[in-house]
């Protein structure tokens, strides 16, 4: 009888492909908008048993990186170095003073140049000031931290900024909102590049959100603003932010100015930026986070303290300016009972 030889199949295990992750440090950076991120992709590593990533800080200068808090990095390169391997991805860290400083042209020149060689760029927080003075975001759609959001937006017009976002992806850009959103931006990215599986591991070993709920709106204080204008007007949004329950009307604030409605709503939308209306409604959900994290009133008590009609009134104008509801907001930022 004639024996017949069955082949057997060898399983080849797949080799994962080593990507050069490059974060940009300025002078003066957000040291969390460097090291979270690196310890996202170092987890990566350890997680999916293999050097999927390889890491490296890139300075715009020779020497030590001094961080906002102090603290000495030393980059692995400078701009115009040569690269032993080609950068994957590129992400540019921001600085607290990024949106008031002048643009670096070497930076935007080599930027310029070598973000169309990579596979993925982007932004950790205010980096994305960085991006835009190259002309890296024209046309896009970004995030930014929340503080310089609408800043970001005024001062390069051609750039949509979602300043609620955590993260945003657009093509092969990717922007992430203020500092801590870095870390969340790159399990993202480890997500992409690794898996759902490899991500969740990275995010139960760091303790975080594998997706933050809500956007960064919830941590945002913009209805916390001082008063803006004249000195008549500076006292009328005083008496609001001081009596948020009390009638806010047009007719009642014009009032107190002794001006009429038409000329006291035109006065106060060209010397403070916004309605009244809106204004009021900025400064009544500040009062009620304030309360919402004091977590002693409930929402029908602190609707009433603020001013709002009903709880609905309260959660549709909490929705539009925090991004959650107040039972929500209440939940994560309530002092804890000791």
């Amino acid at each position: 009888m004639r024996k017949t030889k069955t082949k057997t199949k060898t399983k080849t295990k797949t080799k994962t492909k080593t990507k050069t992750i490059a974060i940009l440090a300025m002078p003066g950076v957000q040291l969390l908008d460097v090291s979270g991120p690196l310890d996202v992709f170092a987890e990566a590593n350890v997680q999916a048993h293999a050097q999927a990533y390889r890491l490296q800080v890139i300075a715009s200068r020779r020497g030590a990186i001094r961080s906002s808090s102090g603290v000495r990095l030393m980059p692995d390169a400078v701009i115009g170095d040569d690269m032993p391997e080609p950068i994957h991805t590129l992400l540019v860290a921001g600085t607290p003073h990024a949106a008031s400083a002048a643009a670096d042209l070497n930076v935007a020149a080599w930027l310029r140049q070598l973000t169309p060689k990579a596979r993925r760029f982007g932004s950790v927080c205010s980096g994305a000031f960085v991006l835009a003075q190259a002309g890296l975001l024209n046309g896009r759609r970004v995030t930014t931290h929340w503080a310089v959001a609408d800043q970001l937006a005024r001062d390069f017009p051609s750039v949509t900024v979602d300043a609620d976002a955590i993260h945003v992806r657009d093509g092969r850009l990717r922007t992430a909102a203020g500092v801590t959103a870095g870390l969340d931006l790159s399990l993202a990215l480890v997500e992409e590049d690794l898996g759902r599986e490899i991500a969740m591991k990275v995010a139960a070993q760091l303790v975080m959100f594998f997706k933050r709920p809500g956007g960064q709106m919830q941590f945002s204080r913009k209805g916390e603003a001082a008063p803006a204008g004249r000195s008549a007007l500076q006292e009328v949004q005083r008496w609001v932010a001081a009596n948020p329950a009390a009638d806010h009307s047009v007719a009642h604030l014009a009032a107190r100015m002794d001006l009429s409605e038409r000329h006291f709503a035109r006065l106060f939308r060209q010397e403070v930026g916004v309605t009244p209306a809106a204004w009021v409604e900025d400064i009544r959900v500040a009062a009620a986070r304030g309360l919402l994290e004091a977590g002693d009133a409930a929402p029908k008590q602190v609707a009433s303290l603020c001013g709002f009609a009903d709880t609905d009134t309260l959660r549709r104008a909490f929705q539009r300016q925090v991004g959650i509801t107040p039972a929500e907001y209440r939940k994560r930022f309530a002092h804890a009972v000791v």
